[in-house]
């Protein structure tokens, strides 16, 4: 027959032992909602031409995230969204982002004119207007100076749908260019004539062991022999040691 503390001792046991069980149950049904939840697709709802604020609550509760990524000028309200990525209906996992860009309202900002100015006055003219230096793409002009704007997009006296305004610039006049000569097997200090002769510029010497060449033996070189190349390319040479 159990004793009194042995009972006390045996129930208590049996609580300890239904307690773990019950834990272990809960979270493995919280693990359960959460696999369920986040494996769970939702479609993605039309959000444009609402405010900020509306469409991010309208995908959580969606179980989705809002991101903006950008901000233009347009006819809608500020804050409104004017696109979104992915489209509305397609399937999205829950706890992914909707991609959107707001609006900033219309545009009452004129584009300046920067065609013909340096780089550096339409960053300052683009920033004093109230824009922004987007793209910059060079191309080699002959007769104009480097850095000078040749196109720009907007152009000058529009409205743009963006706080950016992309610039084509001049990279100046164009280097002349060479033929790469071969240099494998000179001896360094003729081939370091033959480049400086050839308009060229010897960037880079490294050396190595070479059980074919004499030491002092150009072996390797970058670029290789016939490659178009001008003043400002980089040559390398590896020389036996």
């Amino acid at each position: 027959m159990m004793t009194f503390r042995e009972r006390i001792e045996s129930l208590l046991r049996m609580g300890l032992l239904v307690f773990v069980l019950a834990a272990a149950a809960f979270l493995s049904a919280v693990m359960t909602m959460r696999f369920a939840i986040q494996g769970r697709e939702v479609d993605m709802p039309n959000l444009v031409g609402k405010n900020s604020a509306d469409a991010q609550a309208l995908l959580q509760t969606r179980g989705l995230q809002l991101k903006v990524v950008d901000r233009i000028y347009s006819d809608l309200p500020a804050n409104a969204v004017t696109r979104q990525s992915p489209p509305a209906g397609e399937h999205m996992k829950v706890s992914q982002d909707a991609h959107v860009v707001l609006s900033l309202g219309p545009q009452n900002v004129t584009v300046p004119a920067l065609e013909g100015v340096s780089l550096r006055v339409a960053r300052i003219q683009l920033l004093q207007s109230g824009l922004q230096l987007g793209e910059v793409t060079s191309y080699s002009v002959p007769e104009m100076l480097a850095d000078t704007v040749l196109q720009q997009n907007p152009p000058s006296g529009t409205r743009a749908a963006s706080l950016r305004v992309n610039l084509l610039v001049s990279e100046g006049e164009p280097q002349p260019a060479y033929v790469m000569p071969w240099l494998v097997g000179m001896q360094f200090p003729e081939a370091d004539r033959l480049i400086f002769s050839s308009g060229l510029k010897l960037s880079k010497i490294t050396y190595a062991l070479s059980a074919q060449w004499p030491k002092g033996t150009v072996i390797e070189q970058t670029p290789d022999q016939g490659s178009k190349v001008t003043s400002s390319t980089a040559i390398e040479l590896q020389v036996a040691q």
